[in-house]
């Protein structure tokens, strides 16, 4: 049976958190030649989590644990709820290799976890390491928690390709999931299938391509974020000479022609793209798309352009109850990704 006939289903990521998971960065190829730039960045991001959340950190060893402990320490983090974990990695895009986190709607005792195939975007990068943290996490957890489920469907998917809304719909793009890198062996309808089957939906919304400089063949947590049960945020380009213009706005003619689960149009709510963002002659996916919901906060990446201001704004009339938080991303993207990325919320029962 599928974890949607047994009730579960993937919570929208503003639900309650028990945790965020995150790998810690060590791949210097995923930063060439400015590796040492981002933890400024990362280090913040981590500290301004884990002042309402618990934060597993996944790294390689020992010393590698020692050495985030006391840059962790010296930027005065809550320490009491930071747990680190010896599980290598390859990289440190947690969302994309991590598990995926299930709840269920008839009992609430009970969760899940699903590990999906992971294969570094279509073969791209080394991923034996990445590939196997879903079952490190979920034999971690399962030590103390009895109730706690395993499923395996056997297909390659990445959790930023995907976006829930908690009640039956969500969001993905064909550029990515219906690249031939991936599931080859199945058509959009078979795809549909295992979506809806295992992130527990009803309804799925098909984007089309991703971002300029996106290695990951379009991942929607770039383009389209839903923000509550009702709407979605989406990012836009107004610049028309701009290589995004035509591929955000066809993902948002296509977002105002859907519909949702309950029948209903969603909301739009349209996120300026940021001044373009190079580095060693490559233009990189800067987008403030890539935000991370947490407990009481939204993290967003800023870019050191007057559109960060304006993305904040906005922010803030999306999540009122929530703090809005901009860290420079500047660095970090030039690893070709951002907070999202490089976080995998744990739902509170």
């Amino acid at each position: 049976m599928t974890p949607k006939e047994q009730s579960y289903y993937m919570p929208a990521e503003w639900a309650k958190h028990k945790a965020t998971w995150l790998s810690y960065p060590h791949n210097e190829a995923s930063w060439p030649g400015k590796i040492e730039t981002i933890f400024p960045s990362y280090h913040l991001f981590i500290k301004v989590l884990a002042e309402d959340e618990q934060v597993h950190i996944n790294v390689n060893d020992q010393r590698m644990e020692d050495h985030v402990a006391n840059a962790l320490r010296l930027r005065d983090t809550n320490m009491e709820n930071i747990f680190f974990h010896q599980f290598p990695t390859n990289d440190a895009w947690c969302r994309d290799h991590g598990p995926a986190f299930l709840l269920n709607h008839k009992d609430p005792s009970k969760h899940a976890i699903v590990n999906w195939n992971h294969n570094a975007w279509g073969g791209k990068y080394p991923y034996e390491l990445d590939t196997q943290i879903p079952l490190h996490i979920f034999n971690y957890l399962s030590q103390t928690d009895s109730d706690l489920q395993l499923f395996q469907p056997g297909i390659v998917m990445e959790g930023g390709s995907i976006d829930v809304n908690g009640v039956g719909d969500l969001l993905t793009t064909t550029s990515c999931l219906l690249n031939p890198n991936r599931n080859p062996h199945l058509n959009q309808s078979q795809i549909e299938d295992y979506l809806r089957g295992y992130y527990g939906v009803e309804n799925i919304i098909w984007l089309g391509d991703g971002i300029m400089g996106d290695d990951t063949d379009g991942h929607v947590d770039d383009l389209s974020r839903f923000i509550s049960e009702d709407t979605i945020i989406t990012s836009v380009e107004d610049d028309c000479w701009d290589e995004n213009y035509e591929i955000l706005k066809n993902n948002l003619n296509t977002l105002n022609r859907c519909r949702l689960a309950n029948g209903k149009q969603p909301t739009i709510v349209e996120l300026p793209m940021p001044d373009m963002v190079f580095y060693d002659n490559q233009r990189l996916p800067a987008s403030y798309a890539n935000f991370y919901i947490a407990n009481n906060k939204v993290i967003f990446p800023t870019y050191r352009c007057l559109t960060d201001n304006e993305a904040a704004y906005i922010l803030e009339a999306c999540f009122p109850d929530r703090e809005i938080i901009g860290i420079d991303s500047t660095d970090i993207v030039w690893g070709l990704g951002s907070f999202h990325c490089l976080s995998q919320q744990q739902p509170a029962r």
